[in-house]
């Protein structure tokens, strides 16, 4: 199956009944059959889009699923590589894990594996993480940056200021990002980021993101333990958020960001990583796994520590803890 046809025939189907998408056209501009087209056509309905078609105009979309199957995603990307390649599942432990082994086979720059659910996710410290099917974006993007294994925490942040922006761009709600990992949005969990690191000695071979993101939840939907903490882009909104385009955009910015990232350093990513984060200025909590102290949030160094000024005037950087807003 070519995803690319099928995609291009979603996005172009979604012009509506006044621009209709002639099967014979798209078969000859992608050396296809006829019939192959018909076979997409068919394909599509059966996952849940509503195709009408006018008699010799062709194809028009009346109505879509909220899913997030490659071409549903892939008909809104504007990226080179990031999303081109994606391998979906109904169901799994862990797009992690899926997405660790494809690494190693090979697996290209900018692959991604997306579940509508996972049964055991996980997050940062290996905390378990809901991922409630059909509601969220459950995926782990393969990136395959030029750095070395020192820059790779960095892209936690790259991740977080890619995810922010989609969001602001596609909704009206306004995140906020709290370090190392984590989304907001009212001081709520709404999106958390792994970074884990397939590297030589000297040279990043891989570097796999796992991105969580609540999107059509509503309060019921989480486990009772974290409603209290737990938001959801359509709690916030008010209304559903179309998981494929949302994927998507979040690609979109993921790929224009580990560009900037790799070449012009860490800088421009640290500038817009601190204009969203939540704590910067304010008195935070600090707990680490040898002590819990209290200070004045201020910014991030370049290899993206979390920067705290000590009641004594003493600046110090943070690689790993828990911080909450005092």
């Amino acid at each position: 199956m070519n995803t690319n046809v099928k995609s291009e025939l979603l996005k172009r189907m979604s012009a509506g009944k006044d621009h209709p998408v002639s099967g014979q056209q798209l078969a000859e501009e992608y050396g296809v059959s006829r019939t192959a087209i018909w076979k997409y056509v068919k394909e599509l309905e059966s996952e849940g889009y509503e195709i009408g078609s006018i008699r010799k105009r062709g194809y028009y979309l009346i109505d879509s699923p909220d899913t997030i199957l490659p071409a549903a995603v892939q008909q809104f990307l504007q990226t080179k590589q990031y999303g081109r390649t994606i391998r979906h599942i109904e169901s799994c432990p862990s797009t992690q894990m899926l997405a660790h082994e494809e690494a190693q086979n090979g697996a290209p720059d900018g692959m991604v594996i997306i579940a509508d659910e996972q049964t055991a996710g996980k997050g940062r410290l290996s905390r378990p993480w809901s991922s409630a099917a059909g509601k969220g974006i459950w995926m782990s993007v393969i990136t395959r940056p030029e750095l070395t294994p020192q820059q790779a925490p960095q892209m936690t942040l790259v991740a977080a200021v890619a995810i922010v922006r989609a969001i602001e761009e596609l909704t009206e709600v306004t995140p906020t990002i709290k370090w190392p990992n984590d989304i907001l949005a009212g001081g709520r969990k709404l999106t958390g980021i792994l970074t884990e690191l397939q590297a030589d000695p000297d040279r990043v071979k891989a570097i796999i993101l796992g991105i969580g993101m609540n999107v059509n939840q509503q309060s019921q939907d989480f486990p009772e333990e974290i409603r209290a903490i737990a938001t959801s882009l359509s709690i916030e909104e008010g209304q559903p958020v179309n998981r494929a385009k949302l994927t998507a955009k979040v690609l979109d910015y993921l790929e224009l960001y580990v560009a900037l990232y790799v070449d012009k350093g860490f800088t421009p990513i640290k500038l817009l990583w601190e204009s969203y984060a939540d704590s910067i200025g304010k008195r935070v909590r600090i707990s680490t796994l040898q002590d819990t102290y209290e200070a004045t949030a201020r910014g991030i160094s370049e290899d993206g520590r979390l920067e705290v000024v000590l009641d004594d005037g003493t600046v110090r950087g943070i690689y790993s803890a828990d911080i909450h807003i005092i």
